[in-house]
């Protein structure tokens, strides 16, 4: 009956059609793709599963629970290694797999999104689904073998450490993932995130760049849930100087900053190193909305690119953009990753999780009327 319930409000959430930046009147900068999303790459699949049950006082193991998984395959379901790079910006937090992307500069397998405490089971799930879907006559070696699984802390909201999350919810979360539309705020891993005091979770966005006479898409998803009510900074604008909105009190054993997790995707041939400066621009995306890297956050971003090197007489043959040419793409990170952190933002609903802690989301009527006459 619960596993129904779950899904019974997946789909709801998934029919619901909710507000994001730039239909509040923020006038952002940039053509977007068709969807506005990372799916507006080619073969880039996303899915969620959300985990929502309970009320009332945490009871670990019980509930109440407010989490899920994201689950993003760079070139749909199969064995295909990517190019890719990884940055830190503040080390407090997990995204597996990375020191394999370091040395070798490829991204093998789905990248999957979650809560802290359930980077372990989310791990070995990844590895068990891969063993039997992700096969291809190209390559011998097992795929996914080192899954990339980030985490964000959901523990102002949900049982973070009742490990609610389970390997067949992982399995639903990569077997659902599609090339359609990506519902934003309150789903997957983003669930029970908080952003700048406000309710937050998952957000996208996309940019259309043109580099001579070529045409590349560049694509951010984020799993938000940082900063502190006083730095969240909209097109220059301080917000809780103009918003005056209370602080959440929440009523909980400890008390801690959270992090961020982008997924940044392009459709332009890039190499590693290439594609760890595209990671490290993703910082100053950040920081126009405010963020600074708390001492206790976790800012960790991942960079990859869905053109693949050609083989040829068992040599790989790769492509890329010259070094004097990217610039183009460093700025289009730095707007895809802003408007993803203010879609997950506007996106999200008020929730209510543990212990009655309750987090607001913020006021769409707040922002129209701030931003009508920019």
């Amino acid at each position: 009956m619960k596993l129904i319930l779950i899904s019974l409000l997946s789909a709801f959430i998934s029919t619901v059609v909710l507000a994001r930046a730039r239909d509040l009147g923020i006038a952002l900068p940039g053509k977007t793709g068709k969807l506005n999303a990372l799916t507006d790459l080619k073969g880039v699949e996303v899915g969620h599963v959300t985990l929502i049950s309970g009320e009332g006082p945490l009871i670990i193991g019980k509930g109440p629970v407010r989490t899920g998984v994201t689950t993003i395959f760079p070139k749909g379901k199969i064995n295909s290694p990517v190019p890719a790079a990884w940055f830190s910006l503040n080390g407090n937090g997990e995204l597996t797999g990375t020191t394999w992307i370091e040395e070798t500069g490829f991204l093998d397998g789905p990248i999957v999104l979650t809560n802290t405490n359930s980077v372990g089971i989310v791990r070995d799930a990844v590895q068990r689904w891969a063993l039997t879907h992700l096969t291809s006559k190209n390559s011998k070696e097992d795929p996914a073998s080192l899954p990339v699984v980030g985490e964000t802390w959901d523990g102002r909201l949900s049982d973070t450490r009742g490990n609610h999350v389970t390997s067949q919810h992982v399995f639903k979360a990569l077997n659902s993932a599609k090339l359609s539309s990506v519902e934003e705020g309150n789903v997957g891993g983003g669930t029970g995130m908080v952003s700048f005091g406000y309710k937050s979770g998952i957000g996208t966005s996309s940019r259309e760049v043109k580099i001579g006479k070529e045409s590349y898409t560049l694509a951010a998803l984020v799993q938000s849930n940082f900063g502190t009510r006083e730095e969240l900074t909209i097109q220059g604008i301080n917000i809780s100087s103009k918003f005056k909105d209370s602080i959440p009190k929440l009523n909980l054993e400890s008390q801690k900053d959270g992090s961020i997790i982008v997924v940044i995707g392009t459709d332009a041939p890039l190499l590693s190193q290439q594609l760890k400066r595209i990671a490290k621009r993703v910082s100053m995306g950040i920081a126009k909305v405010g963020g600074i890297a708390h001492d206790s956050s976790g800012d960790l971003f991942l960079a990859f690119s869905t053109q693949v090197p050609k083989k040829k007489n068992g040599r790989l043959i790769f492509e890329s953009i010259p070094n004097e040419e990217i610039d183009e793409l460093f700025k289009a990170t730095i707007e895809v990753t802003e408007e993803s952190i203010l879609n997950a933002l506007i996106a999200a609903q008020t929730m209510t999780g543990i212990n009655g802690n309750k987090i607001e989301a913020i006021s769409h009527e707040k922002i129209r009327s701030l931003f009508k006459d920019k």
